[in-house]
């Protein structure tokens, strides 16, 4: 019974697809460079012709709270996260012409609600989309951004940037601790929006 607590809390939080070409890629707002960096990979593969970062910063800090992730080669002074995953982006090969600009969103369902604002005004029709996104963060993205694209089907491609893993997450205070409050953020913020 807990062992499979565990596998299937793993399996719900820890959403993870392969890569399949689609028509842009969304990187929620963050100070880790990897999901950037993840998603410039894709690109470079030619998984998709835009990327889309997200964010201003987080409500709780009222500011950009820095790169947590990857500072020696992005060490700009960034005001957004916009502009360090832009800045990442760029780095590591995406044109800036490719970069779409969405740098209002201070929380998750407003990337991905700012995020639908940004694609209908340029008149991009998304029926397939990638997330790149932290893992343990999977599940919750894309329940934000099915809901603001209801009609689109999705992969998650997500990164493992704190050592919590699928595998791992019960074998650590912090593990657990992460994970179980993305469930309880899930739980809570599905709620509000219906």
């Amino acid at each position: 019974m807990y062992e499979e607590f565990i596998k299937e809390t793993s399996k719900f939080i820890f959403a993870e697809n392969k890569p399949e070409k689609a028509d842009i890629i969304f990187v929620p707002g963050n100070g880790y460079s990897q999901m950037a960096e993840r998603a410039a990979q894709l690109y470079a593969k030619k998984y998709a012709p835009f990327v889309l970062p997200s964010g201003k910063y987080s409500i709780s800090a009222g500011r950009f709270g820095g790169v947590l992730t990857g500072q020696k080669r992005y060490s700009g002074e960034y005001q957004t996260e916009w502009e360090f995953l832009k800045d990442v982006l760029m780095k590591n090969g995406v044109p800036a012409d490719a970069v779409l600009k969405e740098d209002q969103a201070t929380f998750t369902w407003e990337n991905a609600k700012f995020s639908r604002k940004v694609t209908d005004q340029a008149g991009i029709n998304i029926r397939k989309a990638i997330i790149c996104c932290k893992n343990y963060h999977a599940r919750r993205a894309l329940m934000y951004y099915q809901r603001a694209y209801p009609d689109t089907e999705f992969r998650v491609c997500p990164c493992c940037v704190d050592g919590i893993t699928r595998d791992n997450w019960i074998e650590s205070e912090r593990g657990i601790k992460e994970v179980l409050a993305e469930v309880n953020r899930i739980v809570t913020q599905f709620s509000l929006m219906m």
